[in-house]
């Protein structure tokens, strides 16, 4: 994914300037391919965009009186969209893959070759391109690259043409895994029908379901579906004609799909972008701008940080104005575990937000609010009944100490005032949710004399990866000794300390808590808005031990990124405790269940509901363990941690972040944020296999080189 122009928020097919690209995947050498591509041109056409076709590769070219060689593909883009710019980029008389095309006649093929030539077209051409891809998805372009390794470089989105008949389903699945692989996530499927269809019953429960199959199965909208058209063998060109104003009818719909939905433009009309008033949107200007007037996090107002300005997201990868292209190491601060712009939460978004942006929660309901709900209880630990929307995960901690304290009141226990901890844990930036951050090395430390006075037990010291000893959790037994009697609840992260310093603890420690939190008379609060949906390897972390909490607390990954949005679940018991004698939880968000957000929230536990991300997090997890194994007593490391699709290096000494930054995009093209003594990565669960390496290789460079003091 090279520089491309920066994209409208759509679904990553227009850029700012009215370029909207697209490039066409088939399952298989006669998917559709050529049909799909001169359909989209004229369906682009036919709403006052102006199109171009584009075929990097055509191959089985035939050879003129004059030796030269004509491209059939772009005779029909042509044909179907008359007047249309059309050109086949590199040509060969064999028909036969790419590889062995260009081998034969003594030339190459490269990715990076053909993204050069694409571009070249691509960045004088404001309107619609399409760009058609040759043979099937894994067609060899040389003999190390294949057409993914293409559609990675160009960072276009991606429409599959999917034959559809017997083996649509295999064929379907086959290439949008192969895509992903890559890195490369496809913004939606086509049907085509290359051949009649079948009369019987079965030949139509087939089509029909193929649909509905590929669809429920790689979580990609079905965009259009296109009959055999007859016409488009007729000898008259005229009759020929009928048939692509047929297809381009059908596949209006499509393009706009894949323009956001934008109102489309006179031909010839460059889109209109509304004007900054502030400076003239440059660069420079916006840099200066925002290292004058805005305040990032954790950030000196008077010597902040650098910051990189972003003009796009595409799967994995994070693209500056440059036109770098990062891996993304971070997922966002850890919530975007599908990837950036995944078709299936952009499609929730628009359609929900055509309905109803948005409405207040008090005394209203809505469809998106109360299907997350089932969702998310269908999911979490056993015994949790209730769901509490909040905005972001610093106030679902706010709303879980509500809880606890109002229920010990409820209940006759006004003594239980405090909430106990353990040392190392990090909850949050609101003023409750600091209190029970680590009190001396947590990035709260100076609010000590303002902040609430919560009860601490030791950090849980029993690693992950080593054998327990019930001796160590003897500094918990003895912080619910004292602090017990007065304590509403205990709040903890379940088996991953995050932000307080990246540590990962015995389960059976944690097993332990729940025993005391029993006897002493505590609820347990366990803080999963790092750790749940699958980031360690178990859907809630708390699932390493066996333990149901009586408050949970969601987050980050909750929408997959797009959105803000928590939530605090809690057991019947506690809801009946809160609520008892006429009482009410203290707390109401004015954008509490906001349906956008629940939508996109939705979809994005849709996805992980079919088991893939178990696979996903298992395979990064050996891809960590393996690429930073190197760095095992090398000097200055003093730990290596890896669980689930967390990979931590942890130094002797706090480090120059600002230079590793620097260090990290320009040698190695990665967006990797380190904090405190502690270089780490927490990816999407997307990332393939070579992106994972190129993350562990520049941790590991980072050591060797020295960059990091």
């Amino acid at each position: 994914m090279t520089s491309s122009p920066a994209p409208l928020n759509v679904p990553g097919t227009a850029s700012s300037t009215g370029h909207i690209r697209v490039c066409i995947a088939g399952t298989g050498t006669d998917a559709g391919k050529t049909v799909v591509t001169a359909g989209l041109a004229g369906a682009a056409r036919s709403l006052g965009l102006v199109p171009l076709a584009l075929k990097p590769v055509q191959t089985g070219c035939p050879r003129g009186a004059d030796g030269s060689l004509a491209a059939p593909d772009a005779a029909v883009y042509r044909e179907a969209c008359a007047a249309v710019p059309a050109e086949a980029l590199l040509l060969f008389e064999d028909a036969c893959s790419p590889h062995l095309a260009a081998r034969r006649e003594g030339r190459a093929v490269t990715a990076a070759g053909l993204a050069g030539l694409i571009m070249e077209r691509v960045e004088k051409h404001e309107g619609f391109t399409v760009i058609e891809g040759a043979g099937g998805v894994m067609v060899p372009l040389n003999d190390t690259e294949t057409l993914p390794d293409l559609f990675a470089l160009l960072g276009f989105p991606v429409v599959l043409a999917a034959a559809n008949r017997l083996g649509a389903v295999n064929h379907a699945l086959l290439s949008v895994a192969a895509l992903r692989a890559r890195g490369v996530e496809a913004a939606g499927f086509i049907l085509t029908m290359p051949a009649p269809a079948g009369d019987s019953e079965l030949d139509r429960r087939i089509l029909a379901d193929n649909r509905e199959t590929i669809a429920r199965m790689t979580g990609l909208p079905c965009l259009a579906e296109i009959p055999f058209v007859e016409e488009l063998r007729a000898p008259d060109a005229a009759v020929r004609a009928r048939g692509w104003e047929r297809i381009a009818r059908l596949l209006v719909p499509a393009v706009e799909f894949l323009c956001g939905g934008r109102e489309a433009q006179p031909e010839g009309t460059p889109e209109k972008v509304a004007p900054d008033n502030s400076s003239t949107g440059s660069a420079p200007d916006l840099l200066s701008f925002d290292r004058e007037h805005i305040w990032h996090p954790y950030t000196s107002a008077l010597r902040p940080l650098r910051a990189y300005e972003a003009v796009e997201t595409r799967g994995t990868r994070i693209i500056l104005r440059d036109g770098q292209s990062l891996v993304d190491g971070m997922a966002s601060w850890w919530c975007a575990i599908h990837g950036y712009n995944h078709p299936a939460l952009l499609a929730a978004l628009r359609a929900q937000a055509a309905r109803m942006p948005h409405v207040m929660f008090g005394g209203l309901t809505h469809e998106p609010a109360v299907g997350l709900a089932r969702k998310l209880l269908d999911m979490a630990p056993a015994g949790l009944e209730r769901v509490f929307f909040a905005d972001s995960g610093s106030v679902a901690v706010e709303v879980a100490l509500k809880m606890a304290l109002q229920y010990q009141q409820a209940g006759g226990r006004p003594e239980k005032s405090r909430i106990l901890t353990v040392r190392g844990g990090y909850h949050g930036d609101t003023l409750g949710a600091m209190s029970v951050c680590d009190p001396e090395n947590g990035m709260h430390a100076l609010f000590r004399g303002v902040l609430p006075r919560q009860a601490f037990a030791p950090r849980p010291e029993c690693r992950f990866d080593a054998p327990y000893d019930p001796a160590q959790a003897l500094g918990l037994e003895a912080a619910f000794r004292e602090h017990g009697p007065a304590a509403a609840a205990l709040i903890m992260e379940p088996i991953l300390q995050g932000a307080g310093g990246m540590w990962m603890y015995h389960p059976q420690y944690l097993r332990r808590a729940r025993e005391l939190c029993r006897e002493y008379g505590c609820l347990l609060v366990l803080d999963e808005i790092a750790t749940g949906f699958g980031r360690t390897g178990e859907l809630f972390a708390c699932g390493w031990a066996g333990v149901e909490p009586d408050i949970l607390c969601v987050g980050k990954a909750l929408t997959g990124g797009v959105m803000t949005l928590a939530a605090a679940l809690a057991t019947g018991e506690v809801a009946r405790g809160v609520s008892r004698d006429g009482g009410v939880l203290m707390h109401g968000p004015t954008f509490m269940a906001n349906p956008l957000a629940c939508a996109v929230a939705g979809a994005s536990l849709d996805l992980l509901a079919d088991g893939a991300w178990r696979e996903d997090v298992a395979r990064i997890e050996a891809a960590l363990d393996k690429g930073l194994a190197p760095c095992r007593g090398m000097p200055g490391v003093r730990d290596v941690r890896v669980l689930g699709a967390v990979g931590v290096l942890e130094m002797e000494r706090p480090m120059n972040t600002e230079r590793l930054q620097e260090y990290f995009i320009r040698e190695h093209g990665v967006w990797i944020r380190p904090f405190a003594r502690l270089i780490y990565v927490m990816p999407p669960y997307i990332t393939p296999a070579g992106e994972l390496e190129t993350l562990t290789r520049a941790m590991r460079g980072a050591v060797t080189e020295n960059v990091w003091e």
